[in-house]
C-alpha cells in the first residue's frame, strides 16, 4: 500500500465550481494511483496499479460502465 499523506491531489478538469461536491480526486504515490472523495480528504483512498488505472480510464472513455438500457 502506498502512502498518500504528501501526495498532490487534483480534481478533474470537468469538475464544476460547486466547492468540490460530488467530485473525486486523483493522486500518484510510489507506484500507485489513489482516488478519494473530495468531500472527505481524510477518508479512505482506493489504490490502483498503473495497469488497472489505465484499464479503468480506457473503459470509462469507451462507455463500458454506462448503465445497460432496457429495450421494450
Amino acid at each position: 500500500m502506498a502512502n498518500f499523506d504528501q501526495a498532490a491531489w487534483r480534481k478533474s478538469s470537468r469538475s464544476n465550481g460547486n466547492g468540490g461536491a460530488n467530485c473525486v480526486e486523483v493522486a500518484v504515490a510510489d507506484t500507485r494511483i489513489g482516488v478519494r472523495d473530495s468531500k472527505d480528504p481524510h477518508g479512505p483512498v482506493l489504490q490502483f496499479t498503473p495497469m488497472d488505472w489505465e484499464s479503468f480510464v480506457s473503459g470509462t472513455k469507451q462507455g463500458s460502465f454506462e448503465p445497460a438500457h432496457e429495450t421494450r
